[in-house]
């Protein structure tokens, strides 16, 4: 069971490719100190486990002499299960602040005695990867990427900054982004908007731009658009609710907290 509460976090990374190809306007929906905490969840029957917590935050570094984002993400089983399956996720990207381009990508995994590593490095049209596993002896190797192409944290960045006003109801946003040394034509879907009540607090409820995500299959998914994520409808688009649909059972991750937020949470339903 808690194999698939493990890749919850790659799951939420995996589920905000919402970008074009193309570079956005400044950045608008987050700022450097921000923080988010997320409540992951798996259901095995009627029954929900919280089973691990997931955190996202934004700073700032010094990359080649260039100011860019520090993007940073962590995905931990909790202390009660380490005994059972550990996991232990980390996730770093360095982005260029106007465009959200990524310029370098790093991945470190532990989920029970599964060990993986990916760095990109991005230049000149080009991605420079290294990817090891434990199925798997280190690989290095040069891909052509000519046009625009993220890593999964830049991406879910990027994605905050769409304007889903200029979308129709079903109107497909397309996106290309490196996974396990590959580059993957991706998209998400506009379901057009909700208004949803968080797991902690069923009073508290926030207006929400809703879409789905395609999905690669593989050992965890059958394929297709099987994630769905609610973004607050407001400036922010902070990510809110993700449900995942997996081979065995389904997935939730929750808002737990955010702090340093860039603008005014409008979204919220008093």
């Amino acid at each position: 069971m808690l194999v698939r509460i493990s890749l919850l976090f790659t799951i939420l990374a995996c589920s905000f490719l919402g970008v074009k190809a193309q570079v956005t306007k400044p950045v608008k929906a987050f700022k450097v100190g921000e923080k988010l905490t997320y409540q992951a969840y798996y259901n095995w029957g009627l029954i929900w486990v919280h089973a691990g917590d997931v955190q996202f935050t934004v700073n700032h570094k010094l990359y080649r002499n260039q100011s860019v984002y520090n993007l940073e993400a962590t995905g931990n089983s909790l202390k009660t299960y380490d005994w059972m399956y550990k996991v232990r996720e980390r996730f770093q990207s360095l982005a260029d602040p106007e465009s959200m381009l990524p310029l370098w990508y790093e991945r470190n995994s532990q989920e029970g005695s599964y060990k993986a590593y990916e760095n990109y490095v991005f230049a000149n049209k080009h991605v420079c990867t290294t990817v090891e596993n434990s199925e798997k002896k280190r690989t290095r190797d040069t891909i052509s990427a000519s046009g625009s192409v993220f890593d999964v944290l830049s991406a879910i960045y990027y994605c905050r900054n769409i304007d889903f006003e200029k979308y129709k109801l079903k109107e497909k946003i397309p996106v290309r982004t490196v996974m396990d040394g590959k580059i993957y034509p991706l998209y998400l879907r506009y379901l057009g908007k909700e208004t949803i009540k968080v797991h902690q607090d069923k009073k508290q409820q926030y207006r929400c731009i809703k879409f789905s995500a395609l999905v690669v299959e593989g050992t965890i998914f059958k394929g297709g658009e099987d994630i769905y994520v609610w973004v607050t409808d407001d400036d922010n688009r902070i990510p809110v609710l993700v449900q995942a649909k997996i081979l065995v059972g389904s997935v939730k991750a929750y808002l737990n907290s955010m702090e340093g937020v860039k603008n005014e949470i409008r979204a919220r339903v008093d």
